[in-house]
């Protein structure tokens, strides 16, 4: 007699990665929010939804959710800029909004964005959240501006070598840092642990066992913490500037889901993302997220990658977590009172270094410079102006870059005094470059017969086809044999003129 199929054939594997998630996701999730400028319990909160709500909905089946280092600046400026209660309506709005454009069908269209804007958009943010968090590592306030927290560093280093409470706190983050860089060369079963933690319990153990004199989290409280945002905050829908910061939100979170989906669906040989449905279940669980005045949240990249690696099979796995992220925001809130600032900061220093692309940024200025530049324009926009305006900035001149590519095209003519003159037209013939294109045919001898090649064409759009048409006419009209189109190769010798 056989045995019936079991309901979760793979339980064991989910369950055991769904422990390896958490022990991930709890550290980044309290320091996110710490570096957000908000109670450490409501990263736990967005945390929990990425589980428990985004978690079960269809889309990308072992991607996790929850909150990211990746807005982590963004909600600064946005608590910043309109108060906590604010928070909620944005974070409410950004899932709206998600769910409009996952209903749209334009899910997939996040993935035709410049991966030079979105790795410059990280890198970006990469570099002001490694600013800001050294300030927090040695104790000190950070500078309001992106560009104010890089300019400030000197100072704020002189400041900290002339107090014994910054050199201790700094010493903290330091040796966190350290711990997170050497741990990953741990063997098993040692090494199996996430290194995050092992620094943040390190951190803990090391300052209460020498009463060092660190600043350590707040506790509010789970409940005192979630505040659904009232009647009030939403009037803040009629300025302006407050819908350009929840269409940033929108934008950023899910170009960054997407784009997380992508690299997952790399990782493993399960069924690959459904981008529409990804989009709508980021969407369901951020109007979650707002109802309850969290942080917004995203796919990370390094939750999931940890869920593939840790041997997840199905989308089982991102639920777990999000129960046993409840489980400790409700059984331990308290445990967060032990965990040293400072030990927080160095876990952000080092997620902010590994959002900078050095090893691929020098690959890609060998091999195409222009998109180096995008990345780099977009990284120090955004350090010197803001996220949305520096994102913003790096897409204009990312499709300033297309247009000149897509324009680009060469002509060469070569006559030899007797015979046709053959013309050689190459690289990527549209209406920009049109003009300069006929005032060279324009010029070649009336009464000799032409032979035009294409065959170096990556493009030839309507407008050319049409002028090169009307232009091979009026060639022929005066009694010399048709235009020929060849298919010849230009040899050594030729005269190439050159269409700027």
């Amino acid at each position: 007699m056989s045995t019936p199929p079991s309901r979760f054939p793979h339980l064991r594997q989910d369950f055991a990665a769904s422990l390896v998630v958490f022990l991930v996701a709890l550290p980044l999730c309290v320091g996110v929010a710490v570096a957000s400028g908000v109670p450490a319990e409501l990263g736990l909160v967005t945390g929990i939804v990425g589980g428990l709500v985004t978690g079960m909905l269809p889309g990308s089946s072992l991607q996790v959710s929850g909150p990211a280092a990746g807005l982590t600046v963004l909600v600064f400026e946005a608590v910043d800029t309109y108060g906590l209660p604010a928070l909620g309506v944005i974070v409410l709005a950004t899932g709206v909004l998600q769910l409009v454009m996952g209903a749209l069908r334009l899910g997939r269209w996040f993935r035709a964005m410049s991966l030079s804007v979105i790795e410059g958009m990280l890198a970006g943010i990469g570099l002001v959240l490694i600013a800001g968090q050294l300030y927090a590592a040695a104790g000190l306030e950070a500078p309001d501006s992106g560009l104010g927290k890089v300019v400030g560093l000197p100072g704020a280093a002189v400041d900290a070598l002339g107090s014994t409470e910054a050199l201790a706190s700094a010493g903290v983050a330091a040796g966190t840092v350290a711990v997170m860089v050497l741990w990953r060369r741990m063997p098993r079963p040692a090494g199996a642990v996430p290194g995050a933690l092992t620094a943040v319990l390190l951190a803990t153990a090391v300052t209460l066992a020498f009463g060092m004199p660190v600043a350590t989290v707040e506790v509010r409280g789970l409940f005192d913490s979630v505040q659904p945002p009232g009647a009030d905050a939403f009037g803040a829908l009629a300025g302006i500037g407050f819908l350009g910061t929840i269409l940033a939100f929108a934008l950023i979170s899910s170009a960054e889901s997407l784009f997380s989906a992508a690299a997952v669906d790399r990782l493993h040989t399960g069924p690959p993302t459904r981008y529409n449905r990804e989009l709508m279940a980021q969407g369901a669980g951020n109007t979650v997220c707002g109802l309850l005045g969290a942080l917004p949240m995203t796919a990370v990249i390094v939750r999931s990658s940890a869920n593939v690696r840790a041997g997840a099979r199905t989308k089982a796995s991102r639920v777990l977590h999000g129960v046993w992220l409840l489980l400790f925001a409700a059984l331990l809130p308290s445990a967060l009172a032990l965990i040293p600032l400072p030990a927080l900061a160095g876990i952000l220093i080092h997620a902010g270094w590994k959002l900078i692309p050095f090893r691929g940024l020098g690959a890609l200025w060998r091999a195409h410079r222009g998109e180096a530049l995008v990345l780099v324009v977009t990284a120090v926009s955004i350090v010197t102006v803001n996220m949305f305006e520096g994102v913003l900035i790096g897409l204009a001149l990312s499709v300033a870059k297309t247009a000149w590519e897509a324009s680009h095209s060469r002509v060469e003519v070569r006559d030899e005094g007797a015979g046709p003159v053959r013309v050689y037209l190459s690289g990527n013939a549209t209406f920009l470059r049109l003009p300069r294109i006929l005032d060279v045919l324009e010029s070649l001898p009336r009464d000799r017969p032409v032979e035009l090649d294409l065959t170096g064409l990556h493009h030839l759009d309507h407008a050319c086809r049409t002028a090169l048409g009307h232009w091979a006419e009026r060639h022929g009209a005066t009694g010399t044999p048709p235009v020929k189109l060849t298919d010849g190769t230009p040899d050594e010798g030729s005269t190439a003129v050159t269409v700027p």
